[in-house]
C-alpha cells in the first residue's frame, strides 16, 4: 500500500505512531493475529469491483482482483513462509444462498509458496441470522464470539504451524481476530492476515 499502515491491523496510522508502525489500538489491545497485509482501501478503485463480483455473482471479476494482488505483492509475499492458506468460511446457509466464498475464489488465485497449503475445509462458521455489515465495532466482536470451528480431523496438523488467513474485506477486525483467536486456541502458532481491502481509519 501506498500509505504509512499498522504492521499488526493494517489500518492506516497517524503521523504519532509511524516511528513504530504500529496503531494504538494494537498496542493497547493487542489482537491475537501477528500481521496484515492489505491490498487497498475500501473505498478505492476496487472496491466497485469486489462489489460486482461478490454481490452481483459475477465470478469472473475474481481474475482481476487476484490478478491486481499478485502484481502487488508477488515479490513481498511470494517467498513467505507459512504452512497453511485459509479462507475466512461461510456458513453453509450462507454459502448456499450466494453460491460461493468469495474468500475462497480470491485465495485460490493468490500466488503464495507451493508448500502452502489451501484448504476451504479446515476453518468453519456457525450459522448466524443478524448481518455484521452497518453495526458498531463494539456490536460487530459480540455477534462475532463463539462463530467459528476447527474440523476436528484437522486439529493435529495444526499445531505449531503458521497459518494465513485470507478475507476480501478487514472492518474492525473483529472476525479475523476472533479466528486467530480459535486457531492459537488449538496449537496454531502464527496467525497472518491476507485482506484484499481495508476499511479505512475512522475520522
Amino acid at each position: 500500500m501506498a500509505y504509512e499502515c499498522c504492521a499488526q491491523c493494517g489500518i492506516s496510522l497517524q503521523e504519532s505512531e509511524i516511528k513504530d508502525q504500529v496503531c494504538l489500538q494494537c498496542i493497547n489491545n493487542p489482537p491475537a493475529f501477528d500481521e496484515t497485509f492489505c491490498l487497498d482501501f475500501y473505498d478505492g478503485i476496487l472496491q466497485e469491483s469486489l462489489h460486482q463480483f461478490k454481490y452481483q455473482k459475477r465470478v469472473t471479476f475474481a481474475h482481476g482482483l487476484a490478478g491486481a494482488w499478485n502484481q502487488l505483492f508477488t515479490d513481498q509475499l511470494n517467498e513467505s513462509f507459512a504452512d497453511y492458506l485459509l479462507p475466512v468460511p461461510l456458513s453453509i446457509q450462507k454459502l448456499a444462498a450466494r453460491g460461493f466464498n468469495q474468500s475462497w475464489e480470491l485465495a485460490k488465485l493468490i500466488r503464495c509458496r507451493s508448500s502452502i497449503q489451501k484448504s476451504p475445509y479446515i476453518l468453519r462458521r456457525h450459522h448466524y441470522s443478524e448481518h455484521q455489515a452497518g453495526t458498531s465495532a463494539a456490536n460487530r466482536h459480540r455477534l462475532i464470539q463463539g462463530m467459528f470451528y476447527i474440523e476436528p480431523m484437522y486439529l493435529d496438523q495444526l499445531e505449531n504451524k503458521i497459518v494465513i488467513v485470507f478475507d476480501d474485506v478487514m472492518t474492525s477486525g473483529a472476525t479475523l481476530n476472533e479466528i486467530a483467536s480459535i486457531l492459537k486456541d488449538n496449537g496454531v502458532s502464527r496467525v497472518i492476515n491476507w485482506v484484499l481491502l481495508r476499511t479505512p481509519r475512522s475520522t
